[in-house]
C-alpha cells in the first residue's frame, strides 16, 4: 500500500511548495522509491484553462489533453513521471461532479454537505490509482487559513485516521523572515501558522522554514519548541541560485532522512544524486553561452512561459551552454521599426510563442519577419507557429491581408480555428459562442507529416542523423 505525504503552506503563498514537494519525490526515487505527486487546488474553477497567466501562471498540459497547474511542470522535471489528469484536482471539479450526481439522484435523497460528501471525494481523488506506488506527495494549494482550503486540511486529517501514522506524513513549508532594522530572523509567524493548522486537526511531522539566511541553531530548537516537532525535523531552506540545485540543497539539509523515520522507515544506504550532481555541474561550469529573444505578450510574469523557460535550461544543460533569455513584450514591435532591431539585433535565436487574442499579435509576426529576413534561428510555439504561417503568406506569397479566423472573420483566412477533431472520446466540435474552457485539442497525439513537406525532410534528416550518432 502507498504511503502519503500531504503537504501544505502557511504565512505567506509563493513558498515553493511545488519545487518542494517534487525535490522531495526526486530524493525519494533517488532511494529506489516509486513516487507520484498531486496537486490539491481549492479554487472554484474547474480548471485554469479559462484563467489569465497573469492570475495564475502557465496552464500546463499533460499528456492525457488535462489543463492543470504549472506545478505539474516540475514535477514531471524532476522525476520524470508523466503528469496526468488523475494528478490534478480543483474545488471547481469536485463541486462540479457533486452537483452533477445530485441532480440524477445519486444520493438518494441525502443532504449533500461539505463533510462527508466533499472530504470523501478530497479522499477518493488522493487515493485513485496508486497501486504499485512506494510514496504518493499530496500538495495542497494556497495558504493554511484559506476558505477554500478548509476541506482539504479536514480530508488530510480524516485520512490520517483512517491510514495511520505509519501511512501518512504531514509537512509544512512555512516563512521565516528576516527584519533587517532588527537584524533578527523571525519564528512567531510559523509558530502562529502551526498553530492554526494543528487547530484544524493537522500537526506537522517535518516543517520546512524558508528563509533568506541562515537559521541559527537557537531559532531552530524554539521552532521546534513551539511547534511540537523535532529540532532535527525543522528544515531550513534558504534561496538556491538554480531550482535544479534545490534537491541537492534539501537532502543535505537532512530532509528525506526525517520524512522517512517520520514514516518509521530506516533510511538504509544514502540516495544515488549523481544525476543531480551532474546537473549542478553543467549548470556553473558552462562552455559557452546563447542568447534566446522571447517575444510574447504575457512577459510581465515569467511564471507565464515556466515551461518554456526550463526547455531552454534544459537544453542549454545538455549542450552545456548558459541560456540567457531576454523576455522582450511584442507590442514594442508594433510601433517603431526600430525597436525590433534594437531588441532582436544581438540575440542568437528568436522563439514566438503561444497566447489568446489579437493583442501582440502584429509585433509578434514583425519578429517573424526579422527572423527570416536575417536568417536568425527561430522556433514558433502554438500561436507562434500561427503567426509565422500569416508572415510567410503576407511577405512571401503576397497575400497582403493573410490572417487567422481566430481573430475574427477575414477575407483571407490562412489560419482557422479546428472546429472539430478525434479525441478517445469520440467526435468533439467547438461552436461559436460556446463555452471556452476544455474546448481545444489538447494532449499528446502522433502527428502524420506529409511526404512532399520540408517539416517531413527535417525530421527524417534528423531521424538519419540520430541513428548515425548512436
Amino acid at each position: 500500500m502507498a504511503r502519503y505525504i500531504f503537504i501544505t503552506g502557511g504565512v505567506v503563498s509563493s513558498l515553493g511548495k511545488g519545487l518542494m514537494a517534487a525535490s522531495l519525490a526526486a530524493l525519494l526515487q533517488a532511494r529506489g522509491f516509486k513516487v507520484r505527486i498531486r496537486k490539491f487546488d481549492p479554487y472554484l474553477n474547474v480548471d485554469p484553462g479559462t484563467m489569465s497567466p497573469y492570475q495564475h501562471g502557465e496552464v500546463y498540459v499533460t499528456d492525457d489533453g488535462a489543463e492543470t497547474d504549472l506545478d505539474l511542470g516540475h514535477y514531471e522535471r524532476f522525476t520524470g513521471v508523466s503528469a496526468r489528469q488523475a494528478d490534478n484536482i480543483t474545488s471547481g471539479r469536485i463541486y462540479s461532479d457533486i452537483i452533477a450526481r445530485e441532480r440524477r439522484g445519486d444520493y438518494l435523497g441525502a443532504t449533500v454537505q461539505v463533510i462527508p460528501h466533499v472530504t470523501d471525494a478530497i479522499k477518493d481523488f488522493a487515493k485513485a490509482e496508486t497501486d504499485g506506488l512506494d510514496f504518493v506527495l499530496c500538495e495542497i494549494g494556497g495558504t493554511v487559513g484559506d476558505i477554500e482550503g478548509l476541506p482539504f486540511i479536514e480530508a488530510i486529517r480524516q485520512l490520517r485516521n483512517e491510514l495511520g501514522r505509519d501511512q501518512t506524513v504531514f509537512v509544512h513549508v512555512t516563512l521565516v523572515p528576516y527584519i533587517a532594522a532588527a537584524g533578527e530572523l523571525k519564528t512567531k509567524p510559523t509558530q502562529h501558522s502551526v498553530k492554526e493548522l494543528t487547530a484544524l486537526g493537522v500537526q506537522p511531522d517535518v516543517l520546512v522554514c524558508r528563509c533568506e539566511h541562515p537559521l541559527p541553531e537557537g531559532e531552530r530548537a524554539k521552532i521546534a519548541a513551539f511547534c511540537n516537532v523535532r529540532k532535527e525535523a525543522v528544515i531550513p531552506a534558504l534561496d538556491a541560485k538554480s531550482i535544479y540545485e534545490v534537491p541537492l540543497n534539501y537532502h543535505s539539509e537532512g530532509l528525506d532522512f526525517e520524512v522517512l523515520r517520520a514514516f518509521g522507515i530506516t533510511p538504509g544506504l544514502a540516495p544515488d544524486l549523481r544525476r543531480w550532481h551532474d546537473i549542478a555541474d553543467r549548470l556553473h561550469n558552462p562552455e559557452g553561452e546563447v542568447t534566446i529573444g522571447v517575444v510574447g505578450k504575457y512577459v510581465g510574469l515569467p511564471d507565464a512561459y515556466k515551461s518554456l523557460n526550463e526547455a531552454l535550461v534544459h537544453g542549454g544543460m545538455a549542450n552545456r551552454v548558459k541560456v540567457n533569455v531576454r523576455w522582450i513584450d511584442a507590442e514594442l514591435f508594433e510601433k517603431d521599426d526600430a525597436e525590433i532591431a534594437a531588441h532582436l539585433e544581438l540575440v542568437d535565436g528568436i522563439l514566438v510563442p503561444g497566447g489568446f487574442g489579437e493583442r501582440g499579435s502584429e509585433g509578434k509576426i514583425a519578429s517573424v519577419r526579422f527572423a527570416r529576413e536575417r536568417e536568425v534561428p527561430f522556433f514558433g510555439i502554438c500561436l507562434g507557429m500561427q503567426m509565422a504561417c500569416i508572415e510567410a503568406a503576407r511577405n512571401t506569397a503576397g497575400i497582403g491581408d493573410a490572417s487567422s479566423t481566430e481573430f475574427g472573420r477575414t477575407e483571407e483566412p490562412v489560419v482557422g480555428i479546428i472546429t472539430e477533431w478525434m479525441s478517445p472520446e469520440g467526435l468533439q466540435t467547438r461552436a461559436a459562442g460556446g463555452d471556452l474552457g476544455g474546448t481545444m485539442r489538447l494532449g499528446a497525439y502522433e502527428a502524420v507529416l506529409s511526404g512532399n513537406s520540408y517539416g517531413r525532410g527535417q525530421a527524417g534528416a534528423a531521424g538519419v542523423s540520430a541513428a548515425k550518432s548512436l
